[in-house]
């Protein structure tokens, strides 16, 4: 190509853009027109100054005077200098007052103008010699002087500061600028009316029947502007600052509306160029606007620019070559037709005249490397980068004065930008008023236009939509469509995925019209070109490539997008004489759309690239900026794609099943779920909750609700009406109460009526200055729909009274408020009385937080509301007043002492007085008196008022000047009862002196002191608890004290460290940080040898020695009480390892030795001699071959052995045989546990060979992967079990072939379980056939995936192949497994025999050598069990044929299966042949109520049923009717499990009628069905008679109080019931206490569950006095039930008298420290608990440290779950590693 347009290219230009052939045909009139323009402007201009003799003088100077009071507004003091030279007798002083620049000049003109034509003259030739004035100016201004032959002129030309040229000269060069000039600009202006303006919408819609996305035929309706006056901020790298980039800090925004025009308001400094950022959420109208803007210019609104350059960065991103600031001007917009640089020279003359706009800073695909652009201007012709271009106009350098206006989507500003911006705004879109506006432009042609409108607005979650314009559009497109359609009825999308999906559909059925067939016919003729258009679109954003060329672009897709309005085409100029055809997508969001939409489709993407694509953690991680920039909705995109309503469209579309299609959709679904178990700033959350609304799905959204559940944070950025509408989605589709935490965020009135609909929050949080009496007004009519609301704060804004009023009464009349927190807002003093007095009403009211200046007043209006209600009873709640920081007088303490004296009411008061009466304490239960400066001689005071207290009294006293609080000494007390604190006094970091000391009862600090007191120690016989913290005690000092311990018999701990800081506690004996020499310890030994009551010894951190551990441990049979030695911190050696292991053969009553790390050791100590069996734990104590003799032999002298852990070690394949040498002989029953050992294929096996041959190994269970599991079970008895198991062993066919010549020989295998093993099918043959047992019973597990591809005839022809005669099949795809079962009798029956016996008269079957295999290998099949499989009608008729007729066969399970509606009905109709069925499994088969009467005549022939299970189907009332009819005469059942199956009233009433006979009924599930209480009703009636009842599963019905309490009445009849659960049912306080009144009657219950019901205080109280008569309990399930600190006494009292506890879970609650507290005190009293489950609550590390020390007394327990509570994160790894049982993480 040379020069102009290549002719191709130019015609596939003209193809695509109608536009240009409706403008050739009017090229030559506008040429014409132009030059006229021109010719005419031009001959105005001229004539000025050569008729000047007729100019009128005053016409001139007024048309010049508003230019050049703008000219001068940046000279005003050059101004006034000249101006006294002209006015030589006027005095100017006064006008120093005038600031306004502009005002000063227009007085200084109009004093010049009035002093005569004359001086105006002068001053016009002056000023137009000194200033380097625009061209335009200075002809006015010279035409209005004449010809410059005044009076002065010899003097003006003389000092003038130009070229020695002539004037006439100077004005021809400046005329020619001026000549071309004008050209350009009507070139500019013809061209932009081309691109953006009238003509090209016309033309385009002429030729598009309005098809293209962005619509220009549409009216411009104007945005949502909101300015920020902050400054730019640069991203904070710390955690609290949320990462919405480039946005300023909404705390610093002025909320400010902005038209326009406003944007290009005078800002910055005088001269400097202007930097105008707009950055908006996609969608927003961000390039719209820009467009916008060029056209209005080009209409001549934006007067003030003569020039105005537009360029978009996806272009600019094409550019592989360096540009000179001419060029990017010329050569990328606008060539000039002639005189380039004369133009140029003009640009740079009138820069402030300029308007450059940059569209898309966030699709800019090069790095902004400005590291050399602070060393100085560039030159003009310098070529340079476009990031240096860019930054060089945005800095000044180049173009200086010029307006650079910028577009961006939310992100982090460059940093060359971050001083540079002049005014920082943001697009928000539209609002309601907006839309409808718009909406009425969209249907102003149709009828049906209000009803669109009224559509529109009655439904929320379509107007949040609609504030997105470019959503807006696609919904009045859907709207549009529907409506001419169905006038009637409208159903529109639900998401922004479906409205794309709907919009494709509409936009070809609007071009190939209604002939062309349904969508699926549409979809088929053009799936090619989707196809293409899918796999461009992801192309792009994967080599983040917006604009495609010709080549990139398949003529088919191009046809197929530019017909359908998707692809825009545009001319790419990357040099100044080669323009080429550009392609690309209407909109950035519409590409991810179809990039998303490719990865769904294409059968070249797996489920893993699926999922790497689908990481968010990738893209949410980085700080700075994200690794794929044109990703914003491709993942809410792809979410969308997940839901079922989708499934159909993608099946089409990829001409895929629907298992194809719902596997991929699985596999995001999956992904989405792990995310919400991810940290997340709020932004996160808000992107997340996006793409979960997208899923539709109310399950994956209810478990991402229980994950995110509690507290929402959100800081520091805007939220719009559709993140609010996402969010509001995620919180009410989960089952508990959450916290909404805005800080600082901007949120407009929109998004609190959305918010009005979250009916799950609990406590809502904002703090913001803009928060106003406004704000107040429109949250309290929110307020109305959150019936849940027990906490409201509202801090750090703008309300006065008038705004609380309004809160407060909405409070009072709709809510249950418990709490407000109104601090840090502007409340006067006239009105604390009124809002006192609103607050007194509130009846539920039990915390008020708020900064009220007048302190006394709220006193007195306490006292007030006191003595209104004095005649009443005395009230139960308590309430707090906080008066810190008020530096209160001695005078204003006497009064509020009076004041308080008169509230019994206030039951805790934390206050700053500098001196206090002896009667402030009087009548408090908690006394803060921290942060007083209180003196010793105060503290003696406090003291002795003590002593006068009524109630028991917590006080806390603190010198030092930061508040000082502990909560392990607080003690929770029942509801609505006084807290009972016990009588204690805390004094710490007191300084004491020994005088202070005798005044306390207590002598120095020193030893001395010390001694004085143990020696009155005996006389305190109560005393429990003593601490004596960072008070200088020495080693002997310990002695001492130890030997005044026999006396105290209330002691039970003493707590010693004498390191930094020391801690001197007596309440248990801990010994810390100490040095201890082998002297002191058979010192400390022989004393504590003379304490009976001695529990327990701590002695970390003492760098013990082997010397001092061995006479430590020589000791041990002495100490006759001890249950726990702790030696943790403490270096031990592998010979003091082989002693502290020895211990067991020192002291009989030692149950287990447990050393971790080499660092921990655990001596735990039983009461009796040998009452259990001992247990051995060395984990990680680097223990390896040479250790392995010694060790084995310490443990053969003991023989009794429970279990033996030796994991995390270093035996390797050489430890492991020397082991197995030593112990597969001894006879011993023990749990050998040596995981993570470096044990290879090889030592694996060795162990088999070992295990094959061994009589005493029971179970070998083996894993080579992460989990690198070894564990081997001995017994010693004749133990008929034999299993192996073998997980992702990584055998190679060597090791699959010597396996199996290894269980070859094991003939006294019962089970073998392999999975993921590298197991072929051709090996799974090899082993089948190489398994074989002498006599009984053997069952064969195997799981690879070559399971789920197989199919059903291939999986049973590997069936055939094993040995022995098959009793059970077990198929399931999902979870890849292959098992049988096999029997070895002792002499085989012929198989003639039976097969004779067998449907011989079947040709089929008799000629079929395959199901003869079969028959003859299944003759006595007994279990067949498929899941996950999918049956053709040939593999039905299989089962149905050859299984369905066995004689022997008792339980059949086909569920999750894919199956042919005829297949269904032959199965049900062959299962008329079972009757000797037992169990029948037809669980999420969907059948419909259409199926059942079929199922029921062979229910019929089943008489000896005992187990029916048909959950996940569609039963609905006529199907369970039809059911319940069979189920009259089947006496043997004994389960039915019909949940989930859309059972109603109906249904759920002819069940009950049918359950009153069934006497042997023992299990019912009928959990997630729809009844309402009247259904419920009967059915409790109905269970009252199934006295053999022995577990009722009713969860997930939501039937309320209501029915729990017609159940609890039940429950008294059902004594044999062993499991209860009731998940997630909607019950109450009410329904709570009757249940568990009534539960205390069933005390054979093994199982409770009562989780994600908010049961209230009072129940988990009832439920706690109950929990005693549960003696066979096992586990109970109280998740999700809103459990405090408060409840946590009376359950850990209750779970200590349940023996038979293993597993507590109260996950998800509200429990604290002080919960985790109680809860860990009572878990050494728990023998077999294994778990406790305490994820997501509030425990911090008080909590979990109380949890640690305790564990560790536990020996049972497997594990405690704490994952995602308030634990430093370096506390809980140190925890962990002391512990590995404590599980912080959460997989």
């Amino acid at each position: 190509m040379n020069s102009g347009l290549d002719q191709g290219v130019e015609k596939q230009i003209k193809s695509s853009r109608a536009v240009l052939a409706a403008q050739q045909q009017d090229c030559v009139c506008e040429h014409l027109s132009l030059l006229c323009s021109l010719l005419s402007f031009l001959v105005s201009s001229l004539q000025l100054p050569f008729q000047s003799d007729d100019l009128d003088l005053e016409a001139a100077i007024a048309s010049a005077r508003p230019q050049l009071v703008e000219f001068l507004s940046h000279r005003p003091g050059w101004l006034l200098t000249t101006s006294q030279r002209f006015l030589p007798g006027v005095a100017l002083n006064g006008l120093d007052s005038i600031t306004n620049h502009k005002e000063k000049v227009s007085v200084l003109l109009e004093l010049l103008e009035k002093a005569g034509p004359a001086t105006w003259k002068q001053f016009a030739q002056y000023l137009c010699m000194e200033c380097d004035l625009p061209l335009d100016l200075e002809i006015l201004l010279m035409s209005s002087a004449g010809e410059g032959n005044g009076d002065g002129a010899s003097f003006l030309w003389s000092a003038r500061r130009r070229h020695s040229s002539s004037i006439v000269s100077d004005k021809a060069v400046k005329q020619q600028r001026l000549d071309s000039a004008e050209k350009y600009r009507y070139l500019l202006i013809d061209s932009i009316h081309q691109r953006y303006g009238s003509r090209r919408a016309a033309a385009a819609a002429a030729a598009q029947e309005q098809t293209q996305p962005l619509a220009f035929n549409q009216a411009f309706v104007n945005l949502v502007i909101r300015q920020s006056k902050a400054s730019p901020l640069k991203e904070r790298t710390d955690k609290a600052q949320e990462d919405v980039a480039g946005a300023p800090e909404p705390e610093g925004c002025a909320d400010t509306a902005m038209k326009v025009s406003d944007l290009f308001c005078s800002v910055g400094r005088s001269g400097m160029t202007k930097v105008i950022f707009l950055f908006g959420k996609p969608g927003t109208g961000k390039t719209m606007l820009t467009h916008r803007i060029c056209q209005q210019w080009a209409e001549g609104v934006l007067p003030q620019f003569f020039f105005t350059f537009l360029f978009e960065f996806r272009q600019l991103n094409l550019l592989k070559r360096k540009l000179t600031l001419k060029e990017l001007l010329f050569d990328l917009f606008l060539q000039p037709e002639d005189s380039p640089d004369a133009v140029f020279q003009y640009l740079l003359e009138n820069a402030q005249h300029t308007l450059i706009i940059f569209d898309g800073l966030d699709e800019f695909a090069a790095n902004m490397d400005m590291s050399s652009c602070s060393k100085g201007g560039p030159a003009l012709t310098s070529h340079m980068s476009i990031s240096k271009l860019f930054a060089g106009l945005c800095h000044g350098k180049l173009l200086p004065g010029c307006t650079v206006l910028v577009t961006s989507r939310p992100k982090r500003l460059p940093d060359f930008l971050l001083n540079t911006v002049d005014l920082l705004a943001e697009i928000w879109g539209f609002d309601h008023e907006k839309v409808e506006e718009y909406v009425s432009h969209y249907f102003h042609q149709h009828s049906f236009k209000e009803q669109a409108i009224a559509h529109l607005k009655n439904n929320t979650k379509l107007l949040s939509m609609c504030l997105i314009p470019a959503l807006c559009y696609v919904v009045c497109t859907c709207l549009e469509y529907l409506l001419l359609k169905h006038q009637v009825s409208v159903e529109l999308p639900q998401t922004m995925t479906q409205f794309y999906i709907k919009m494709l559909l509409i936009f070809i059925n609007k071009q190939q019209g209604e002939h062309a067939g349904g969508e699926e016919t549409q979809l088929n003729c053009n799936r090619k070109a989707i196809l293409g258009l899918c796999d461009l679109a992801l192309k792009g954003l994967e080599d983040k490539k917006l604009v495609f060329y010709l080549g990139d672009t398949p003529e088919h897709v191009k046809e197929f997008a530019s017909l359908h309005g998707l692809l825009t085409v545009f001319e790419v100029k990357t040099s100044g004489t080669c323009p080429e055809a550009g392609y690309a997508f209407v909109h950035l969001s519409l590409q991810e759309f179809f990039a998303a939409l490719c990865l769904m489709v294409s059968e070249k993407v797996d489920k893993n690239y699926l999922k790497k694509k689908f990481s968010l953690k990738s893209k949410w991680t980085l700080k700075n900026e994200a690794k794929t920039e044109f990703v914003e909705s491709f993942h809410i995109f792809l979410s969308g794609l997940s839901s079922k309503e989708c499934r159909t469209f993608l099946m089409l579309l990829a001409e895929q099943d629907e298992a194809w299609v719902q596997d991929k959709q699985d596999a995001i679904l999956q992904s989405l779920k792990k995310l919400a178990a991810t940290h997340l700033t709020g932004p996160k959350v808000i992107e997340l909750c996006h793409c979960t609304f997208e899923t539709q799905d109310l399950k994956v959204a209810q478990h991402i609700a229980s994950l995110l559940n509690f507290k929402y944070e959100f800081k520091n950025f805007r939220l719009t009406p559709l993140d609010m509408s996402a969010l509001v989605f995620v919180i009410n589709s989960g089952q508990d109460l959450t916290h909404l935490d805005f800080t600082g965020c901007l949120l407009d009135v929109d998004c609190l009526e959305v918010l009005a609909g979250c009916k799950n929050v609990e406590h809502l949080s904002f703090r913001s200055r803009r928060c106003g009496d406004d704000f107040a007004a429109a949250l309290s009519k929110s307020l109305r729909g959150m019936r849940s609301l027990k906490k409201l704060e509202l801090t750090g804004g703008s309300i006065t009274a008038e705004g609380m009023t309004s809160l407060v009464q909405a409070s009072s009349q709709y809510l249950q408020l418990e709490e407000i927190n109104l601090q840090d807002n502007q409340i006067q003093d006239p009105e604390v009385k009124r809002v006192m007095d609103l607050f007194s009403r509130m009846e539920k009211l039990k915390k008020i937080e708020a900064e009220l200046p007048n302190i006394l007043l709220v006193c007195r209006s306490l006292d007030l509301r006191w003595k209104e209600n004095k005649e009443h009873v005395t009230p139960t709640r308590f309430m707090k007043l906080c008066l810190q920081n008020r530096s209160l007088s001695s005078q204003h303490a006497k009064e509020v002492v009076a004041i308080l004296q008169r509230c019994p009411h206030l039951s805790e008061v934390e206050t700053v007085l500098c001196d206090f009466s002896d009667q402030l304490i009087a009548f408090f239960i908690f006394l803060s008196l921290s942060q007083n400066h209180l003196s010793v001689n105060g503290i003696c005071s406090l003291l002795k008022s003590v002593n006068t207290l009524f109630y028991p009294c917590l006080v806390l006293c603190s010198l030092r000047e930061e508040p000082m609080f502990s909560t392990d000494d607080q003690q929770h007390g029942e509801e609505n009862q006084t807290p009972t604190y016990p009588q204690k006094i805390r004094l710490t970091d007191s300084c004491f002196q020994a005088s202070d000391l005798k005044k306390l009862f207590l002598l120095n600090s020193y030893d001395e002191g010390l001694l004085q007191l143990f020696q009155f120690l005996p006389n305190l016989k109560m005393l429990s608890s003593l601490k004596f913290n960072d008070n200088q005690i020495s080693l002997n000092s310990v002695f001492f004290l130890a030997q005044s311990l026999p006396t105290l018999e209330n002691i039970k701990m003493m707590n010693l460290s004498l390191g930094h800081p020391q801690v001197t506690h007596l309440l248990n004996r801990y010994l810390r940080d100490c040095r201890v020499g082998p002297e002191d310890v058979t010192r400390l030994c022989q004393i504590l040898a003379q304490c009976p009551q001695l529990t327990e010894i701590d002695l970390s951190g003492n760098s013990l020695s082997d010397q001092s551990i061995e006479r430590l441990l020589s000791f041990l049979p002495y100490l006759c009480h001890l249950t726990l030695l702790s030696i943790r911190n403490n270096t031990f050696s592998p010979c003091c390892t082989v002693l502290l292991i020895n211990s067991i053969n020192l002291c009989e009553r030692i149950r287990m030795v447990e050393v971790r790390s080499n660092e921990n050791a655990f001596l735990h100590l039983g009461a009796s001699m040998r009452s259990q069996k001992t247990s051995c734990r060395l984990t990680g104590c680097a223990i390896g071959q040479g250790q392995i003799d010694e060790l084995c032999r310490v443990l053969e002298r003991h023989g009794w052995l429970a279990e033996v852990d030796l994991s995390r070690n270093q035996l390797g394949d050489e430890g492991l045989k020397c082991l197995l040498d030593h112990l597969h002989q001894a006879p011993v029953t023990c749990s050998l546990n040596l995981s993570h050992n470096r044990i290879s294929q090889d030592g694996v096996l060795h162990l088999i060979s070992v295990f094959a041959t061994s009589g005493n190994t029971a179970e070998v269970e083996i894993s080579l992967c992460s989990k690198a599991t070894l564990i081997i079970k001995l017994t010693s008895r004749d133990d008929p079990r034999k299993i192996l198991r073998l997980t992702e062993c990584n055998f190679q066919p060597e090791h699959l072939e010597k396996l199996c010549l290894l269980l070859e020989k094991c003939t006294g295998l019962t089970e073998y379980i392999s999975s993921n093993n590298n197991m072929t099918v051709q090996a799974a043959e090899r082993l089948l056939r190489s398994l074989r047992k002498n006599l009984g019973p053997l069952k064969i597990s195997i799981e690879e995936p070559w399971v789920f591809k197989e199919s059903v005839m291939n999986l049973l022809e590997l069936a055939v192949q094993a040995c022995g005669n098959i009793t059970e099949i077990t198929i399931c795809k999902d979870k890849t497994l292959f098992q049988l079962g096999v029997s070895f009798p002792h002499c085989l029956e012929k198989v003639e025999s039976v097969v004779s016996r067998l449907n011989l008269d079947k040709p089929e079957i008799k000629h079929a050598c395959f199901y003869q295999r079969v028959l003859e290998k299944c003759a006595q099949l007994q279990e067949l069990r498929w899941s996950h499989v999918e049956l053709h009608n040939d593999e039905a008729e299989t089962l149905v044929r050859t299984f369905l007729f066995l004689p022997e066969l008792k339980k059949f399970g086909l569920t999750s299966s894919s199956i042919m509606p005829s297949g269904i009905d032959y199965l049900i109709t062959g299962l008329q042949n079972c009757q000797a069925i037992e169990e029948l499994n037809l669980g999420s088969m969907k059948l419909s109520s259409a199926a059942i009467p079929k199922l029921v005549l062979g229910l019929r022939e089943m008489p000896s049923l005992k187990r029916l299970v048909l959950n996940h189907n569609s039963i609905g009332n006529d199907g369970c009717s039809t059911l319940a009819e069979a189920l009259k005469n089947m006496h043997y059942m004994e389960e039915i499990d019909l949940s989930h199956n859309k059972i109603g009233d109906p249904g759920l009433i002819n069940l009950a009628a049918v359950l009153l006979k069934m006497q042997n009924l023992k299990r019912i599930d009928l959990s997630g069905n729809s009844p309402s209480p009247a259904g419920w009703e009967k059915l409790m009636e109905a269970l009252a008679y199934c006295k053999c009842i022995e577990e009722l599963l009713l969860s997930r019905n939501g039937f309320g109080d209501k029915t729990a309490v017609k159940l609890a009445l039940c429950l008294p009849h059902m004594t044999s019931l062993k499991i209860l659960c009731l998940q997630n049912n909607n019950i109450g306080p009410a329904g709570g206490m009757k249940l568990a009144r009534a539960l205390v009657v069933c005390g054979l219950l093994e199982e409770i569950s009562l989780s994600e019901n908010d049961l209230g205080e009072g129940s988990i109280h009832a439920l706690s006095e109950g929990l005693p008569c549960f003696e066979r309990l096992r586990k109970i399930d109280l998740k999700l039930c809103g459990i405090t600190d408060d409840a946590s006494k009376a359950l850990s009292h209750g779970f200590r008298q349940c023996p038979s506890m293993e597993e507590i879970i109260l996950s998800w609650n509200a429990l604290g420290d002080g919960g985790a507290q109680e809860l860990a005190s009572a878990l050494p009293g728990m023998e077999k608990l294994k778990m406790l489950d305490l994820e997501k609550n509030h425990i911090g590390a008080c909590g979990a440290t109380r949890l640690a020390e305790e564990l560790a007394k536990c020996l049972e327990i497997q594990f405690i779950r704490l994952w995602d509570n308030p634990v430093p994160k370096g506390l809980a790894e140190n925890l962990t590693s002391q512990d590995p049982r404590l599980c912080f993480s959460f997989y």
